[in-house]
């Protein structure tokens, strides 16, 4: 029975995803209902309905028992990683949490948050309703900044070892990488970290082997490599 509602968005928005893929590799998918909205063109998320919920707009956003409300993702995933027994996906130790909140602030700030930019300024992403501002340097400075990011953390990988912590199983950091390769695969993003990096390439294949992405990413998240997921 689902403990938490959490509201959201398809696996193609790589915050959500990050969440959705979190709760898949942590075995708690099934205790929490998710609300789907139309991002685009209805964009449900900046409704009043929503920004009830949360001021601004974001999804995923997450519905406690009592009533209130959880929002911004390593948030939702630090609560929900505590609240739930099994591996803490975050780290074990002070020293593992702390490395992981290292990898994941480099990966989101300097390459996931850059690509989204890039989807935003570039292409107008989400439609003229939702879309303010467009600017393409702005975008391409982005792409650049992500790949270069990308070609560090590809080194770091360079090693052998199979996570960016060294360990025997990912943890948030590594969830937050394989959103980004998903994402910059994504059509209007059109920069794929694996096709550009050796190491990031095996990264992105010992993902699609896991039970977690394959049930994350079951609706293809608008990538054409993994639109068969779903049937197999």
């Amino acid at each position: 029975m689902a403990e938490f509602r959490v509201y959201t968005s398809p696996s193609a928005f790589p915050n959500p995803q990050r969440l959705r893929l979190f709760c898949h590799e942590k075995g708690i998918a099934d205790r929490i209902d998710e609300v789907i909205y139309d991002m685009t063109p209805g964009g449900e998320q900046r409704g009043w309905r929503h920004l009830k919920r949360n001021p601004w707009g974001e999804t995923p956003t997450l519905e406690l028992p009592d009533g209130t409300y959880l929002a911004e993702t390593a948030g939702i995933v630090r609560f929900l990683d505590g609240h739930f027994p099994g591996r803490r996906i975050m780290g074990d130790s002070a020293l593992e949490q702390g490395q992981d909140q290292m990898w994941d602030d480099r990966i989101w700030v300097q390459i996931l948050y850059r690509l989204t930019t890039a989807f935003h300024v570039l292409h107008e992403g989400l439609g003229h309703k939702l879309e303010l501002t467009r600017n393409p340097q702005w975008g391409e400075h982005c792409r650049k900044e992500a790949i270069a990011h990308a070609g560090l953390v590809d080194r770091h990988l360079a090693d052998g070892r199979d996570w960016l912590l060294g360990g025997p199983e990912p943890t948030f950091a590594d969830i937050t990488l394989c959103t980004a390769v998903a994402f910059s695969k994504f059509g209007p993003v059109a920069t794929p970290l694996d096709e550009r990096f050796e190491s990031l390439d095996r990264f992105w294949q010992r993902w699609k082997q896991r039970p977690a992405f394959r049930a994350a990413y079951r609706d293809g998240g608008g990538i054409e490599e993994l639109a068969g997921l779903a049937a197999n």
